[in-house]
């Protein structure tokens, strides 16, 4: 504790202001990250689910302007302060001049800033890949997996690009349909869900075609 106590009255003023902002800034930082992992407070306006990129498609203007308004979202710019300082504080504490220290300070803050921006649009660009993979089995027809109750979730075997692909499904009118039953695919309603309309009477036991 002694030795804590020295080395922070060896600090010069201006260094002991940049560690105190960077510990405020380092104590947001992870509250937000906690936050994001337990979906409290995550930026969900920002995201399109997939019936709106299917029905909106977004141009690069649009994209263009997604990015910027992330990178100066709240959690980008906490991102950057963190950053920022305890770059600045590390550097003079090693002795660097201060404007030195400001330049490394502000080269860390920036990048933090871009990488922070980027995984929203990183994670959505993925979920869009996905979802565009599921769209191209609608029309397709298939089979009936497991069971699916009336008015609920069952599974069902459709091939998607050309892979044959095990999905929830529930049915149009919301009837019972078991195992083996032919289908075809409506449309997605979700990441790994779709809606389907059966091909023949229930209970009807087939191959997929």
């Amino acid at each position: 504790m002694n030795a804590l106590i020295g080395w922070w009255a060896g600090l010069t003023v201006l260094n002991q202001c940049f560690y105190g902002a960077a510990s405020f800034f380092a104590v947001v930082f992870v509250w937000q990250l906690a936050s994001a992992l337990m979906g409290i407070g995550s930026e969900d306006d920002l995201d399109a689910g997939p019936d709106d990129a299917a029905d909106h498609p977004v141009d690069g203007d649009a994209h263009d302007t997604v990015f910027a308004f992330q990178l100066i979202s709240v959690r980008s710019i906490i991102a950057f302060c963190t950053l920022f300082t305890w770059a600045v504080s590390l550097h003079l504490n090693n002795g660097a001049a201060v404007r030195h220290a400001l330049v490394f300070g502000l080269l860390w803050g920036t990048g933090a800033m871009f990488i922070v921006s980027l995984i929203p649009a990183v994670m959505r660009r993925l979920t869009e890949t996905g979802n565009l993979k599921i769209a191209s089995c609608v029309g397709s027809r298939g089979a009936v997996y497991g069971d699916i109750p009336e008015s609920g979730v069952g599974e069902v075997r459709v091939s998607c690009n050309g892979v044959l692909t095990h999905l929830r499904a529930r049915t149009v009118d919301g009837r019972p349909l078991r195992s083996g039953t032919s289908v075809t695919v409506v449309r997605v309603l979700e990441s790994n869900t779709i809606e389907v309309k059966c091909d023949k009477p229930s209970g009807a036991k087939e191959d997929q075609q």
